[in-house]
């Protein structure tokens, strides 16, 4: 009996898999098992490609809910598998402790970090005078040129991820892990919390679908009910999908930021023959040119210089027989959409260095808020690229034309926060809801909605959401709102652009430090990189040398 019971229990567990290279791997074998009576844990000593791949074989015939990893590794695989990824993120005090671990081993000392600099850290480091070199990496290859770099400068000892450890090592140097078992635990815990609340939602929806009325189906409608609204258009909308997702054609998804591309882009491949394949997203704004070339194509082995062992796979490749995202189709280079026409033309890839191209089998789903027709009469695109994507077309409507649907949404948005809890949405507040702008769209309604409600929960009557909540938390709500035109051929009328002197206001108050001038503005570095690139008055600023940018990691 005892062996049954276990046995019924093994099965009920959430079954996470950890994945690392490096000595993470074995600060995952220390933490996993007190974690054994709440999950099946299993370690996959790989990385990046060849987790991937091993990843993808073993869903094939067995279940994982979620996999835990980190850094460049983690990064790497949260956007090309199908399974929620955690990533292990190290908390400050940990940081602090690695550094002092590191510096009872060498006198000079560095932090290597994945991504981006931390900018507080930097400040911590300033106003108490201390000498430590601080550095980041995307690739591999950026992780083993700042160690190189470091250990030309004297740095005797490295702090940072589990790759960057192992660099340091084998340059001659300390190498002291960044993260810690509080950190890994910290990881288990999400992962376990994700899948509990995965579970219940896959519940609730499934109870939902028994009780649904039959009328949505007879309408043709997709029955998703993340595609929220009982509007026209938004009915409108459902039935194209649909019909686009039995398709294998190119479909172009257009709107503002925040109205639920990437919502879209899922749902025509979970519909269609493709969805046993992989789906694939890529945005096209968050990489440098440099770099993206290399990921989006893959490379052979020496390509170039860095390039790894073996060569690598493309995003396109694994894609194959999948479906391939492509956000923000609009800020891919004018270079690289030209080799992409090849692909959509040939069916096939070549990767950079390669003589003989691959076939490949993807179908396109690209997505843009930004005018592609004016781009193309001003140069900015390709027009045979374009004709390519545009076979078929989803316009999704900002949320300011279906105010109608937001009682729907609103409702369904906090019953995700409150889960059991009941919580209430007054008549004045969904007027108050209504009468709103939304430059952000349904994204900015989820995220009023949720702050509203931990807020009303701190000052108002438990589980009611009145206008006074929604004010206290978000003023702008009561603001008036400008009419928004949709702005052509130029970027999304949502992105709130700074003028070229306020760039270059933000650039010279930190010392021309890209990564925190991105910080303060509140967007991405990617983001900050389009804005300079089109004012080129705002680019050179005091201190903002090639070495400057070069040491900051900032592109």
């Amino acid at each position: 009996m005892p062996d049954t019971l276990s046995a019924t229990d093994a099965n009920r567990r959430p079954v996470i898999w950890t994945v690392s290279v490096t000595r993470l791997a074995r600060l995952f074998r220390e933490v996993s098992p007190e974690f054994d009576e709440r999950a099946q844990t299993e370690a996959i000593n790989l990385g990046f490609e060849d987790a991937l791949e091993e990843i993808r074989r073993r869903l094939r015939t067995q279940r994982c809910d979620a996999v835990i990893a980190a850094g460049s590794n983690g990064a790497y695989l949260k956007s090309r598998l199908p399974v929620p990824v955690v990533l292990v993120k190290p908390t400050g005090f940990e940081l602090m402790s690695a550094l002092s671990r590191a510096r009872r081993m060498a006198e000079r000392v560095a932090v290597v970090t994945y991504q981006a600099e931390h900018a507080e850290f930097s400040d911590f480091v300033t106003s108490y005078g201390l000498s430590i070199e601080q550095r980041s990496f995307v690739t591999s290859e950026d992780a083993l040129d700042a160690v190189s770099e470091l250990s030309a400068l004297g740095v005797q000892a490295i702090v940072g991820t589990g790759m960057v450890a192992d660099f340091a090592d084998a340059a001659g140097l300390r190498g002291v892990l960044l993260y810690s078992a509080s950190s890994a635990r910290a990881a288990f815990e999400t992962a376990l919390e994700i899948t509990t609340a995965t579970r219940t939602l896959g519940s609730r929806l499934a109870e939902q679908s028994r009780n649904a009325s039959g009328s949505r189906r007879r309408r043709g409608g997709m029955a998703q009910p993340q595609m929220l609204g009982d509007s026209e258009t938004i009915e409108s909308i459902r039935v194209r999908a649909e019909h686009f997702a039995r398709t294998d054609a190119n479909v172009l998804v257009c709107g503002e930021t925040g109205t639920g591309k990437e919502l879209v882009a899922r749902l025509l491949h979970e519909r269609s023959d493709r969805s046993r394949g992989p789906l694939v997203t890529v945005n096209c704004g968050a990489f440098a040119e440099s770099l993206f070339e290399a990921e989006l194509f893959g490379h052979e082995e020496g390509a170039f210089t860095g390039a790894r062992r073996g060569g690598r796979m493309g995003l396109i490749e694994s894609a194959h027989r999948g479906t391939l995202f492509l956000d923000e189709i609009g800020e891919l280079p004018l270079a690289l959409q030209s080799r992409l026409l090849r692909v959509l033309e040939g069916r096939e890839v070549l990767r950079v260095g390669a003589n003989r191209p691959l076939s490949v089998d993807v179908r396109i789903v690209a997505a843009t808020n930004r005018d592609l027709p004016a781009m193309v009469e001003g140069g900015g695109f390709r027009q045979d690229l374009y004709y390519r994507l545009n076979v078929l077309r989803l316009e999704l409507p900002p949320l300011r034309q279906r105010s109608a649907d937001i009682a729907l949404l609103a409702g369904h948005f906090l019953g995700e926060v409150g889960r059991d809890a009941a919580v209430v949405l007054t008549a004045d507040g969904l007027k108050l809801l209504q009468r709103y702008s939304w430059p952000g769209n349904v994204r900015e309604l989820r995220n009023v909605l949720e702050r509203a409600y931990y807020h009303g929960l701190a000052v108002g009557p438990g589980g009611m959401i009145t206008r006074q909540v929604l004010l206290d938390c978000a003023p702008e709500l009561g603001a008036e709102q400008p009419p928004i035109v949709a702005t052509r051929g130029a970027a999304a009328p949502t992105e709130n652009r700074p003028s070229a002197r306020d760039l270059q206001a933000v650039l010279n108050r930190v010392g021309g430090h890209r990564g925190r001038a991105a910080q303060q503005l509140g967007v991405s570095r990617s983001t900050l990189w389009r804005w300079l690139r089109d004012e080129p008055a705002a680019q050179n600023v005091p201190g903002d040398t090639a070495a400057s940018r070069t040491s900051s990691a900032g592109w």
